[in-house]
């Protein structure tokens, strides 16, 4: 929290008095004693963030292939390649489960 002194405008700051805390000013003689308890807290709206590889729809219209899925041992899975690394490397292929009831997923 920010105070302002009222008759320079600069930044009041936190001192400690033998009674009681107090808001003063380093550049006037402005002194604020501090009656009650000032603690508020404000949490920012975080912002919405789109899933790294498109989320449910890049599922969509996907191939699938013989691939074992390493949680269920079902013997279909999806995938996908994508270029995660720099160009000279090979691209990441991820496997996405065909079990409905796994949907495990996992990368190559």
């Amino acid at each position: 929290m920010l105070l302002f002194c009222p008759s320079c405008g600069n930044l009041l700051m936190v001192e400690e008095d033998s009674l009681c805390n107090r808001f003063a000013c380093r550049s006037c003689p402005y002194i604020c004693n501090i009656n009650r308890k000032f603690a508020f807290r404000t949490y920012p709206k975080l912002k919405e963030v789109d899933h790294v590889m498109g989320g449910a729809a890049a599922w969509e219209n996907v191939d699938s292939t013989d691939a074992v899925c390493p949680q269920c041992n079902h013997r279909r899975a999806y995938f996908m390649q994508m270029q995660t690394r720099s160009a000279d490397e090979p691209m990441t292929t991820f496997y996405k489960c065909c079990n409905q009831l796994c949907g495990h997923n996992w990368r190559d």
